[in-house]
């Protein structure tokens, strides 16, 4: 689990220890961080590779890490 958060934490240097605190009690904040690690690890694949719909496949999760990170942050907000 602790992975899946350093993404998280990286994201939001500041907010680091509220997202430690609320991935202990928060399963679906523990998902959304999860799926922010996934999506971060697709996109570091995608600008590796030499396939013709990589600038494609890269917009695609840059778009989706944005949403996450929003959805990160506005869980962070809610749970102030």
């Amino acid at each position: 689990m602790y992975r899946n958060l350093l993404v998280a934490v990286a994201h939001f240097p500041d907010r680091g220890h509220a997202i430690e605190q609320l991935a202990r009690t928060n399963e679906e904040f523990c998902t959304l961080c999860t799926d922010l690690a996934e999506a971060k690890a697709a996109l570091l694949h995608w600008e590796q590779s030499s396939s013709p719909v990589k600038d494609d496949r890269i917009l695609e999760y840059r778009s989706l890490m944005n949403e996450l990170a929003a959805e990160v942050e506005a869980t962070l907000d809610r749970y102030r």
